[in-house]
């Protein structure tokens, strides 16, 4: 049975937070989100963006339950301060939707000297989702959700001499990477939850090819050379518009059947339904600690889950 907003259960009482939910998949998350009921906390860099975004979501969900929380994931003291905000004013998170991303841009760094791509999307959110933790753990049944893409597949898992891929840089090599990042820390997190003996729940998805800022800002950067406007026009003319392809995120923090450590994306590789994926893991563990190593180490941030 295809799961569409209409499946999406009453969220009345819960509190969800969405990173780049001021456009594209981000936005759309939070438009379900918010027409369930749930209180919906708009964790986004461009404010005035966001601001068009919020007039968007109000105007389809007249009484929406919404919050702007300034973040940007290229800057570490941001994301700290933007944990601190939320936590403030909520002493429960029962949704995170890890969203916000960046594809195939030119070789850059961000403020705290991180590669960019590896630095936004991976790294900016282990830090939100460890300071969120004490009120996410606080959530009966909370879940995050971690978006990846099909790119995983043909990233390389982060080798800890040289994570922010110092004189190996592409600007494919390191979205795969990044995006493998993103699908490692889904799972690890998940152990973690079920090493501490914890009700919340760690889950994965993938949007497939779908028609969004990212794929308009990627052809628009250049780094990635003519891939990045062929992508922007498959997307444009054969990928999924940005309601359906939010859809295997919204599933994964929403289906009451959605279990912790499973992956959903559309039905047909990158075309679809919202469905369950199967996870591959060869050789995950040993990435997935790896991983947990680097971050920390990167950050600063320890990932503590303390039932």
């Amino acid at each position: 049975m295809t799961y569409t907003r209409e499946s999406i259960p009453d969220l009345t009482g819960k509190t969800a937070v969405v990173t780049g939910a001021n456009g594209g998949l981000g936005l759309e998350t939070a438009k379900a989100f918010a027409s369930k009921g749930s209180h919906v906390v708009m964790a986004v860099r461009n404010q005035k963006k966001a601001e068009k975004a919020v007039a968007e979501i109000l105007a389809e969900t007249p009484d929406a339950s919404l919050e702007l929380v300034e973040l940007d994931l290229a800057a570490q003291e941001s994301v700290t301060q933007a944990a601190k905000t939320i936590l403030a004013s909520h002493e429960r998170v029962d949704i995170l939707v890890n969203n916000a991303g960046l594809m195939a841009l030119p070789q850059r760094q961000t403020a705290d000297g991180y590669e960019m791509q590896f630095g936004v999307n991976h790294l900016g959110h282990w830090t939100l989702t460890a300071l969120l933790m004490p009120a996410i753990l606080a959530a009966p049944d909370a879940r995050v959700v971690t978006v990846t893409s099909t790119a995983h597949h043909l990233g390389r898992s982060v080798d800890p001499a040289n994570p922010h891929l110092l004189g190996k840089y592409s600007p494919w090599g390191a979205y795969g990477q990044s995006k493998l990042a993103n699908y490692h820390f889904g799972l690890g997190l998940q152990r973690e939850f079920e090493k501490a003996g914890v009700k919340a729940q760690s889950l994965i998805a993938h949007p497939g090819l779908s028609h969004s800022d990212l794929q308009v800002h990627t052809a628009q950067e250049g780094g990635a050379g003519w891939t990045g406007p062929f992508f922007a026009w498959m997307a444009k003319y054969t990928g999924m518009d940005t309601a359906a392809g939010s859809m295997p995120q919204i599933r994964a923090a929403t289906d009451p059947n959605a279990k912790g450590g499973q992956f959903y994306g559309p039905r047909f590789v990158n075309n679809g339904p919202a469905v369950r994926l199967w996870t591959v893991r060869p050789g995950a563990d040993d990435a997935i600690e790896t991983l947990w190593k680097v971050s920390e180490i990167e950050t600063g941030v320890p990932l503590e889950i303390t039932p």
